[in-house]
């Protein structure tokens, strides 16, 4: 009985491995080159570490770090939402709120941990070596992504990874061929990326 179920197994295994492959081959390949918004501005989000420089006030400067709730708070300036800002508008804010106390306030913000919005940031799952969330950098590609993650574990399926985008609103799904970027050197495979990509990695079947 053992020996008649054997091609049946091997049948069913091979269905599994087209089934996987077509349903990969539904998603087109991603075009190599994608130019980031052209008036891309770094904005601040939650965990992010923030130089605060009040000039002439070196009792104020100090380094804050954005809370969970996408607000700040320093002395003279409490409870100032920082989320969603370029550091210059944080920066014009934070001179509003301390002109009640100082004349004429000169704030210059820097970030200097940088995590940016959920929004901006690139998810990575399944089989990279530190599935994580990477912010997302001006010009970051596919083998910057690599490198952040520490690349991918022996498990995975590299050329059939996936990238969800959301293009005018809506999310569309591309393949990527991080095996022939990474195995191969093949630097056709890299990709540029965008704020907000996700970036999925399947497990390769056996």
């Amino acid at each position: 009985m053992a020996i008649r179920k054997i091609p049946c197994l091997r049948s069913i295994g091979w269905l599994v491995v087209l089934l996987g492959l077509s349903a990969c081959a539904r998603y087109p390949l991603l075009n190599p080159r994608a130019e980031p918004p052209a008036d891309y501005t770094y904005i601040i989000g939650p965990g992010d570490s923030l130089e605060m420089f009040v000039w002439g006030n070196p009792e104020i400067t100090r380094t804050v770090v954005v809370r969970p709730d996408g607000k700040i708070s320093a002395p003279l300036v409490e409870e100032l939402p920082a989320t969603g800002k370029t550091p210059y508008q944080l920066a014009r804010d934070i001179e509003k709120e301390l002109s009640r106390y100082i004349r004429n306030p000169l704030v210059t913000v820097i970030v200097s941990g940088f995590v940016g919005p959920f929004s901006e940031q690139i998810r990575v799952v399944g089989e990279a070596a530190n599935p994580q969330a990477v912010p997302y950098r001006e010009h970051m590609t596919l083998l910057d992504l690599m490198i952040a993650v520490g690349g991918v574990t022996e498990f995975a399926a590299g050329n059939r990874a996936t990238l969800v985008r959301r293009i005018n609103g809506q999310q569309q799904q591309f393949r990527v061929r991080i095996d022939d970027l990474l195995k191969d050197g093949d630097i056709s495979a890299n990709v540029d990326l965008l704020p907000g990509d996700i970036l999925i990695i399947p497990e390769a079947f056996f």
